[in-house]
């Protein structure tokens, strides 16, 4: 094989490669490598460049035995980490520039493997911590009934009425779980029924109105008059409603008020096309900022303590995201600590046009601006 030949294979690679020959330098490296390692790598030694002893040794046997090997590298460009499985395989000589045989060291990258590696294993953690906690309680209780507590009455009640909260808490977590796997699986199909968004909303804050009576939270709605449809699934959109009215209520209901707003625009600037904008507003104590990236995480929790008191699973607001990405829409949310918070769900409608917005009458505060339409 020809010295042009070899440099041309290996620029065509679609990996970072480089050659490391019998004297152990480095003889050749395609534009990947020189990015990852360097641009002046070629004839140096290869342990001052890749100087992490696992990497050494591999291309060190490769190169004395002739055998193939395969290690790990792992780089940091001063953002993340990048780790890369690394490949080692000798070539026999051909032509000047690999006399002699020369190790093929190829670099892939791994990083997103090792992501989901690590989020599968977070996630197992996770649901393991959720359910233990609920069911050392249940097996506590139930060895103290066979026990110490097995002729007093009272005892008895109060017990059983701790054991229905936690055995309703894991039934929740298991089904907010299965919610969590359907709506993964179906997130990547457009959902094509034909939905009177408001229609869902006025459902919701109806099925909410005892929640919301116990909490003394009053739940008002500024929206169009007319139907407002978009293509969406009604069951998936009703669950994300109902859980942004709900945790408004549980989590922001000291201020007394939830407002639910439903503004038209004839082409939202996130979208790019047109939109209905539901926000989901409260006067509660708000979020500190440092929480807002990471709240449709799962299991992740702004309140640990209050999160459970009040039977969260810490995987709604996950749930929520899943949806919307299916409804190719967005989710915003804005908060400040004692200013209370502001969900928006934004999604594509259908037949929005401007003799539609302009003309349509508007009921109960909500009013459309012609100026902010791009």
């Amino acid at each position: 094989m020809s010295d042009q030949l070899v440099l041309e294979f290996l620029a065509a690679l679609p990996v970072a490669a480089l050659l490391v020959d019998q004297s152990e330098r480095i003889i050749a490296a395609n534009a990947d490598a020189r990015t990852l390692l360097g641009q002046q790598i070629v004839r140096r030694h290869f342990a001052t460049i890749l100087r992490q002893p696992e990497l050494l040794e591999g291309i060190e046997t490769c190169l004395r035995r002739h055998a193939p090997r395969k290690t790990r590298f792992l780089s940091n460009n001063g953002g993340q980490g990048t780790v890369y499985e690394v490949s080692c395989r000798y070539i026999t000589g051909g032509g000047r520039l690999a006399q002699g045989g020369a190790a093929l060291i190829a670099f892939q990258d791994q990083t997103h493997m090792e992501q989901v590696e690590q989020m599968r294993r977070d996630f197992v953690a996770n649901v393991g911590h959720e359910l233990r906690t609920p069911l050392t309680a249940l097996m506590g209780f139930i060895e103290t009934l066979r026990g110490p507590a097995r002729d007093d009455t009272d005892a008895r009640d109060r017990f059983l009425t701790i054991m229905e909260g936690e055995a309703n808490r894991m039934n929740r977590l298991v089904g907010d779980l299965l919610s969590l796997s359907r709506v993964e699986s179906e997130e990547h199909v457009r959902p094509r029924d034909r939905v009177d968004l408001l229609a869902e909303l006025n459902s919701t804050l109806e099925s909410l109105g005892p929640l919301g009576e116990k909490a003394g939270v009053i739940s008002t709605i500024s929206a169009p008059t007319d139907p407002v449809h978009v293509a969406g699934d009604a069951d998936q959109l009703r669950q994300v409603f109902t859980n942004l009215v709900e945790n408004a209520i549980k989590y922001g209901g000291s201020g007394g008020v939830v407002q639910v707003m439903v503004t038209l625009s004839a082409r939202d600037a996130t979208l790019r096309a047109p939109a209905v904008r539901v926000q989901v507003i409260d006067r509660g104590p708000g979020i500190d900022p440092i929480h807002l990236p990471r709240l449709t995480q799962r299991f992740y929790r702004a309140d640990n303590h209050r999160s459970r008191e009040l039977g969260g699973t810490g995987l709604g607001l996950a749930i929520v995201k899943h949806i919307i990405n299916r409804h190719r829409g967005r989710l915003r949310v804005e908060s400040e600590p004692g200013q209370g918070s502001v969900f928006t769900v934004i999604l594509p409608t259908i037949l929005l046009t401007w003799r539609y917005i302009l003309h349509r009458p508007v009921r109960r505060g909500c009013a459309v601006d012609p100026t902010k339409f791009v």
